[in-house]
């Protein structure tokens, strides 16, 4: 039973900085690319930030691209997702899951995600 859940979301005002995290169960993060995603409102879920397993290269939508760090910590089975410079268009529930843009590992296992909201 693979189980992920997110926290760390939360209000801020434009320009500010968050950091989520994401726990996760029933998966070995360190065999599987991992990769945060978010959704707002009427909007497709968006994979924003990934990190490849192995190497651990991490690649970003552009539209985040020097603004989030997204990093794990095998050892807790955990991945990160350092947010600065927030704008408000980045307000949208964020969640974690195994895979990239092209594959999500775990289609059924979604968490309920974590809120960031961005507002002056």
């Amino acid at each position: 039973q693979v189980q992920l859940v997110e926290s760390g979301g939360g209000l801020v005002q434009p320009g500010g900085s968050l950091r989520l995290s994401c726990g996760a169960s029933g998966l070995n993060i360190s065999r599987v690319g991992m990769s945060w995603y978010r959704q707002a409102p009427g909007k497709e879920r968006d994979m924003v930030a990934t990190i490849a397993r192995f190497s651990g290269n991490t690649d970003y939508k552009d539209y985040v691209k020097g603004r989030f760090t997204v990093s794990r910590d095998n050892a807790k089975n955990m991945i990160f997702l350092q947010m600065t410079s927030l704008k408000v268009e980045d307000t949208a529930v964020y969640y974690c899951n195994a895979g990239t843009a092209n594959l999500i590992v775990y289609p059924d296992s979604w968490g309920q995600g974590t809120q960031v909201t961005v507002s002056s």
